[in-house]
């Protein structure tokens, strides 16, 4: 009993060790022909189920024919989104034009 509690304590942090961020890109026009980023949290509740404030790319943008939309839960918002039980779970979009 002692040895299964043990393994199933192990299992739960291996599993909990081996999630990984995630990463969408989408590319308008020709895609980013500069530098230049704008980055904006999206911000959601209830495991990402419930969006609060989700940013526009186009508005970010500001106008431009081809830029790079990149949205991703990095390490910080996967951090946040632990500690709060999956409460909040934050997103970031950067726009690079």
């Amino acid at each position: 009993m002692k040895n299964t509690i043990i393994v199933m304590c192990l299992l739960g942090c291996s599993l909990m060790l081996l999630s990984s961020c995630y990463t969408y890109t989408s590319v308008v026009g020709q895609g980013a022909q500069g530098n230049q980023k704008i980055t904006e949290l999206n911000h959601y509740v209830v495991y990402g189920l419930a969006p609060i404030h989700i940013s526009d790319s186009q508005e970010m943008a500001n106008g431009a024919k081809n830029y790079t939309v990149k949205t991703s839960q990095t390490f910080v918002n996967g951090l946040v989104s632990a500690l709060t039980g999956g409460f909040y779970s934050p997103t970031t979009t950067t726009v690079t034009k």
